[in-house]
């Protein structure tokens, strides 16, 4: 019995990606951004309940793959889809108004392959290769939902969305360590640069509200640029 509790847990995560891309179909952006994190909760969650019951498996693995590319690859990508249908476009794109918004779904295939590679990658044992798809969701809810009504009436802000869909799907694939906020002790020494991390991130939530989420994904893109954390095996 206790072997399926962590598939069942993935399973639910399955399910809120599956809530929040009807959702964001309907143009219910908040909503859908709501399910993509009640699905990374869950997320959250199947591969502690594994590691807790010993019950690790090979298809709880692909299981994991699949539904994370659901709830943090299709339904993002369906939240842009349907900002690109409201937003103005400029007159020489106008004619492409009904397809253009297709192009969102490049970044939900990036996130299949980022996922895939991660299976496959022993490299990321203290931190990640590439951006996580998590992380991807959430910048692009979170910015969406906070700022999303202010970018309609800018015909230019249409080529910083498909832009940013560029910059998303070569980070989710790109070669770039990223530190994870993952503590072996609690001492400053070693964890300097997550305990800035955190630290900046206070301010940011006080004065940005849920945008906040967006400026701290990029935050850490940044910083770990800077800082190129090891992702080693230790």
């Amino acid at each position: 019995m206790k072997k399926h509790i962590p598939n069942s847990i993935t399973c639910c995560n399955l399910i809120s990606g599956c809530i929040a891309t009807a959702f964001a179909f309907g143009g219910n952006i908040e909503m859908a951004l709501l399910w993509i994190i009640i699905g990374a909760v869950f997320d959250f969650f199947d591969g502690m309940t594994a590691r807790l019951l010993h019950v690790s498996s090979p298809i709880g693995k692909e299981l994991d793959s699949l539904a994370d590319d659901v709830t943090f690859g299709v339904a993002p990508s369906t939240i842009i889809f349907s900002q690109l249908q409201v937003m103005a476009y400029p007159t020489m794109l106008e004619p492409l108004r009904d397809y253009l918004p297709f192009v969102a779904y490049i970044m939900a295939a990036f996130s299949a392959l980022r996922l895939a590679k991660f299976n496959l990658d022993e490299r990321q044992a203290l931190g990640f290769i590439g951006l996580p798809t998590p992380a991807n969701a959430l910048f692009w809810g979170s910015l969406l939902v906070g700022v999303g009504n202010k970018m309609e009436n800018h015909d230019w802000m249409l080529y910083i969305v498909l832009i940013g869909i560029a910059i998303s799907s070569w980070l989710l694939v790109s070669e770039i360590p990223m530190f994870a906020l993952k503590f072996k002790q609690w001492g400053w020494k070693g964890n300097e640069i997550k305990y800035i991390f955190l630290l900046t991130c206070i301010p940011l939530l006080l004065v940005f509200g849920i945008t906040s989420f967006a400026i701290i994904i990029a935050w850490y893109v940044i910083l770990s640029i800077i800082v190129k954390p090891s992702t080693a095996k230790g």
